[in-house]
């Protein structure tokens, strides 16, 4: 059977889940809890009954229903499944169920032969040319609908690829002709731009051109020992796409940037927001189809590290290097060692971690990949620091500042400094932490970046002072600086802590006037908005607010913020918020770091 519910549609037979005609991504077994609950709408399934209904006679985890029932509900909408304490969960949404399409093919084709029959029957015994006609149409007829029913879909036509792009840079800042139309893309270049420029002002460049070209391309290209690379970016509304690719000369890495780019997963991530469980199923589809496309690989691994499974984003590493040594691509050899170093600074194995942080720095070395060189001694200094050692963090700082100036790099540059000046502000060195945030202010000024990169600086002094109210007037400077780029994330993060206080000091008015000009729709605005009409006592709003913020965090993979928004609902002392379920969220999801920081609330809340 085919159900329908909002603006999906499911298939129990073959598991298909689609939303607006387009098929999503969902683990068979999440798809076969979603046929139970559909099937039964009307039943209260207990874990015990989904595991059995389900799983059958497999051994598994009562948290493996939690986790499926979870995924659906951020595919879905929250309302989609209720818990019912101590019971179990049931389907709420309205559903239309329909034929599914081998029925209605049947039903269809012996309507047509009943009615043939008895026209035929009709007919006198000397009109057999008329049967022959007859029956020659129904033939006909059944052919032409099957085949329309069951068109394959390797045989539909793709839509061709609309992207715009700025001419890619080569080593001495010329401009590189890129791509020509072909079957696959229609391309648009943007001569008016340079790589350089674009990369550094993206957050304000971008959404001037998003509603032409929601498609940007940029890139730059070097060579080194007879190899040509080129790392690149393909900004879309919701997402970026990078990458780097390397053959025996220009032509041939234009061609093979060419074929990546036809991957349809790119499309898939860029044009809308998924959850990181969403992300990783499309990611896993696609790495099982191109098994040696290394950069949706390397997606795939940093996804996994993103969600926190470490042990699966260290297979998925030590296969990128294996495939990556057996294709002789340095580049990707020096990415994995690259992943697996913050595998292993996440488990607080720092002295591997720094073993394959050397190995990484190799590896960059023979091909002259100063960028990533960087970020490897970036990633080193974190490492310095957990170890207690001001001296090191400075020096692996510094050579990751001066390899990404040398690289014509200034996104690296700059993050060096200002991670410098935050590192020395944890150890308590006090010029230090002044004198690279000034560094990098300069940088700034010499470089012509747009105002809302010098938000930072602010922002930082507001990290430095000790009272919110010293933070006050930095947190205002960092809005005032980026009033034309107002998701950038010093302002979001700067709106976030000047609401908290706000409210905390009874000034409404001025917290009101924080999201008065805010018009995106996004997790980090829709908290604002739960804040403020908590502090007013309007509970409706306050609930409406709360469950769209929960739903747009773990759709974006904010997963402290959908913590802390669990957190709030379960504080909430209303019969409309499903206290169950907010709690089984929070008990599978929380991590020891957020359990620290929320240590009071949780021991109030028995949590």
């Amino acid at each position: 059977m085919r159900y329908r519910f909002n603006n999906f549609e499911f298939d129990s037979t073959s598991l298909v889940l689609k939303k607006n005609g387009e098929t999503l991504a969902i683990r068979h077994n999440e798809a076969k809890v979603l046929k139970l609950l559909l099937e039964h709408s009307d039943n209260v399934f207990s874990k015990e009954d989904i595991l059995s209904h389900v799983w059958e006679d497999k051994v598994v985890s009562e948290q493996a229903v939690f986790q499926n029932i979870s995924h659906l509900r951020s595919l879905l909408g929250n309302q989609a499944i209720k818990t019912f304490s101590k019971r179990g969960y049931q389907w709420q949404l309205k559903i239309d169920s329909i034929d599914s399409d081998s029925e209605r093919l049947q039903s269809c084709i012996s309507s047509n032969i009943k009615k043939s029959q008895a026209t035929l029957l009709s007919k006198s015994k000397n009109q057999n040319h008329w049967l022959i006609i007859a029956l020659a149409s129904l033939v006909i007829f059944i052919i032409a609908l099957i085949n329309l029913t069951y068109e394959s879909p390797q045989e539909e036509k793709r839509s061709v690829i609309k992207m715009a792009y700025i001419p890619i840079s080569n080593q001495q800042g010329a401009k590189v002709a890129l791509l020509e139309d072909n079957e696959h893309f229609d391309f648009t270049e943007l001569p008016q731009l340079n790589t350089a420029h674009f990369q550094a002002s993206a957050e304000f460049e971008y959404p001037l051109l998003a509603d032409e070209h929601p498609l940007v391309l940029s890139g730059s290209i070097r060579t080194h020992n007879k190899q040509t690379y080129i790392d690149f970016i393909l900004k879309g509304p919701f997402s970026d796409w990078r990458g780097q690719i390397s053959g025996i000369s220009q032509q041939a890495v234009l061609k093979q940037l060419q074929q990546h780019l036809q991957q349809p997963v790119i499309y898939n991530l860029l044009n809308k927001v998924q959850a990181p469980e969403l992300k990783q199923a499309n990611l896993s589809i696609a790495h099982q189809q191109a098994p040696n496309d290394l950069i949706i690989l390397s997606q795939l691994i940093n996804t996994y590290i993103r969600m926190g499974e470490l042990e699966k984003a260290m297979v998925m590493a030590n296969k990128l290097e294996k495939i990556s040594v057996s294709h002789n691509k340095t580049q990707f050899v020096g990415n994995a060692l690259l992943f697996q170093s913050e595998i292993l600074t996440r488990k607080e194995l720092f002295e591997l971690s720094t073993h394959k942080l050397s190995s990484a720095i190799e590896q960059f070395k023979k091909i002259n990949d100063l960028s990533r060189q960087a970020d490897a001694w970036l990633s080193q200094s974190w490492i310095d620091h957990n170890q207690n050692d001001y001296q090191a963090i400075r020096e692996s700082l510094l050579k990751s500042a001066q390899l990404a100036l040398d690289a014509q790099d200034k996104e690296r540059e700059l993050s060096a400094l200002t991670y410098l000046s935050v590192l020395a502000y944890k150890n308590q060195q006090e010029d230090d932490k002044y004198l690279y945030l000034r560094q990098a202010e300069n940088k700034m000024k010499a470089y012509q970046l747009p105002s809302y990169h010098f938000a930072i600086v602010p922002y930082h002094y507001a990290i430095f002072a000790k009272s919110l109210q010293d933070k006050e007037p930095h947190l205002k400077q960092v809005l005032k600086l980026a009033t034309l780029t107002p998701d950038f994330w010093a302002a979001q993060n700067s709106r976030q802590q000047l609401m908290k206080y706000y409210i905390s000091q009874n000034r409404l008015t001025e917290a009101q006037a924080l999201i008065s000009n805010i018009t995106k729709d996004n997790a980090q605005n829709s908290y604002l908005r739960t804040l403020l009409s908590q502090a007013k006592k309007n509970d409706d709003e306050f609930l409406s607010h709360a469950q769209r913020t929960f739903e747009q965090a773990e759709l974006a993979g904010n997963i402290d913020l959908s913590l802390d928004m669990a957190l709030l609902m379960c504080s909430t002392k209303t019969t409309q918020v499903n206290y169950d379920f907010y709690s089984q969220y929070i008990d599978e999801k929380a991590t020891d770091y957020w359990r620290l920081n929320n240590e009071d609330k949780l021991l109030a809340l028995n949590l």
